[in-house]
């Protein structure tokens, strides 16, 4: 459910960017989930992906998707163990009804579209929901679209909901796990990064920015979509936070009246400050995008006729759709095109200025100028 655009807070400043460890690791963990459906991720993603078995594939699958808001982190943590420690003392039943209030919140479908989460949740009968798994499966697709849905995955999801001792021990060991396993050699490695983000980015005075303006300064594109619209008006506070692993994509949490944004670390411009891992990171971001055939045609092509649909890209270059949608995503997440819809299609345009820069900061970076 977390790929569900349910945010739909205030546009005025304060913004705040900071470390935010569980948010952090949460999102790393979900990353390994998407794996396969983004290129552009981080070295650690596909690489961790790749070597879990497929029995610790379907078991984090249940537990970040199948069982996610009770997973979610509903504030600030010091570190990711601290926030697992919390869940293993809460009480089960607890743990379980945090997930289902969530659900609450997502209004019945209208006409097959989704509603604004609401801070406000409506009555539900949960001793009916929770009868058995037919009335927790339709109690779902009440509220999301079929495409959010894997039935086998809340199938298992039920099963956990019923019995929440047994939920709270699924969590709180498949959590410590994958961070013993995976994650904390990776977590140590980049904090030091992350944390220079974060002080590079506490020079930069907020307090005049609406928060579309301090968002296009934070993650270097614009976000004046109507879904980021929403999701500003909706929010009490805004949190930015870095993440090593996003690639060129932008994350979001949202709990509590707070949305986290988790963007590529980076450094802002204009500030004074020395990080060459934060310069060598955002560079390894962008040339990634390059470094691949298709997309390099797809650059040339666009740039060749001045605008194309999606659909005339495959055709010209003899792509699949799949593979299109993957190289188009991860081109417009890194700036390299700018999209709009034109005729019920996404049309893409070359951003020369952002293929510049690009080749500049490498210069500057490699060169000292």
């Amino acid at each position: 459910m977390p790929g569900q655009e349910f945010i739909v807070v205030s546009n005025a400043a304060p913004v705040t960017v900071a470390l935010e460890p569980a948010h952090n690791a949460l999102y790393s963990l979900l990353l390994l989930i998407r794996a396969d459906h983004l290129s552009g991720l981080s070295d650690w993603v596909t690489r961790t992906a790749n070597i879990l078995t497929p029995a610790e594939q379907r078991q984090h699958q249940l537990v970040i998707i199948g069982l996610h808001y009770a997973v979610l982190p509903q504030q600030s943590w010091s570190s990711f163990p601290a926030y697992v420690d919390h869940l293993a003392t809460l009480d089960p039943v607890a743990l379980r009804d945090k997930m289902l209030a969530t659900y609450a919140e997502f209004p019945p479908l209208v006409e097959g579209e989704g509603q604004p989460c609401s801070n406000e949740p409506s009555p539900v009968d949960w001793a009916a929901v929770l009868k058995d798994e037919d009335s927790y499966l339709g109690f779902l697709r009440e509220r999301f679209a079929a495409k959010y849905i894997d039935q086998e995955l809340e199938a298992q999801a039920y099963s956990s909901v019923v019995d929440p001792p047994a939920m709270q021990d699924l969590i709180v060991s498949h959590l410590r796990q994958m961070w013993d396993r995976y994650l904390a050699p990776e977590w140590a490695r980049v904090e030091p990064m992350l944390r220079g983000a974060v002080q590079a980015f506490q020079q930069v005075d907020f307090g005049d920015m609406s928060r579309f303006e301090a968002a296009r300064l934070i993650v270097n594109r614009d976000l004046e979509g109507e879904k980021w619209s929403q999701m500003f008006e909706q929010a009490e506070r805004v949190i930015f936070v870095p993440t090593a692993h996003v690639g060129p994509y932008l994350g979001k949490f949202y709990s509590g009246g707070t949305l986290w944004v988790l963007f590529g670390a980076r450094l802002p411009e204009g500030v004074q400050f020395h990080a060459p891992d934060l310069s060598r990171a955002e560079i390894l971001v962008r040339l990634g995008a390059l470094a691949d055939d298709n997309r390099l045609r797809i650059l040339k092509l666009v740039s060749d006729d001045g605008e194309l649909s999606s659909q005339e890209i495959m055709v010209s270059l003899g792509l699949s759709q799949s593979a299109a949608s993957r190289h188009l995503k991860q081109l417009s997440a890194t700036g390299y095109l700018s999209e709009r819809r034109c005729n019920g299609a996404k049309c893409y345009q070359l951003n020369a200025e952002r293929i510049e820069d690009t080749l500049n900061a490498t210069a500057s970076f490699l060169l000292g100028k």
